[in-house]
């Protein structure tokens, strides 16, 4: 009689080839950010994105532009506080360990903010705030997409997230985001 297979562990997983492939560029993207002035630029930019860019965005839209500046903001914080929550639950959910706690080679270039992995949450906010905000203003394009980009790479180069988590942060982010679109349009359609 055959034992059966034991379930995939964070021990066990680095053996199956889809997470070995996210493991091994999680530590090659983490070795690159041991360098000095790459480990600074992408510290900076993780904090940035812990809130203050996504907060000093909403309240300059909301200070500058007007009654559509104001709903622009409301939308924005909404759907923030709507990511927040999901992905609070999201990590509770799967509890996957940092890459900085069992990948050896990782190590953690920045203190994280909680406890697991999965998903990216700064990822997560930085994809559902850039769509709702490029739906209200589309010439900030270029800042808000290139900043999200550099957030979602910094999560995997300080050691704090494996490639699939800020991955599939990305398309949560991406359906979180056009959900709150669609609801949008939807209410307000029905309002007089």
């Amino acid at each position: 009689m055959s034992t059966p297979s034991p379930l995939p562990t964070p021990e066990l997983s680095n053996t199956l080839p889809r997470l070995a492939l996210d493991r091994r560029v999680c530590i090659a993207a983490n070795r690159w950010g041991a360098r000095r002035a790459t480990g600074i630029f992408f510290g900076t930019i993780s904090r940035l994105g812990d809130g203050i860019f996504w907060y000093a965005l909403i309240t300059v839209v909301a200070l500058v532009g007007g009654q559509r500046g104001g709903f622009a903001a409301a939308h924005m914080a909404i759907s923030g506080l709507a990511a927040l929550l999901l992905y609070r639950l999201l990590k509770r959910w799967t509890r996957r360990p940092r890459p900085y706690r069992v990948c050896p080679g990782v190590i953690a270039h920045v203190p994280a903010l909680d406890e697991f992995s999965f998903p990216s949450g700064h990822t997560l906010q930085a994809v559902v705030f850039t769509i709702v905000a490029l739906a209200w203003y589309p010439a900030l394009a270029p800042l808000l997409i290139t900043f999200t980009a550099l957030v979602a790479i910094s999560r995997v180069i300080l050691g704090l997230h494996y490639p699939s988590d800020v991955l599939a942060a990305i398309f949560i982010g991406c359906g979180l985001g056009t959900a709150s679109l669609w609801l949008m349009t939807t209410v307000a359609s029905g309002m007089p």
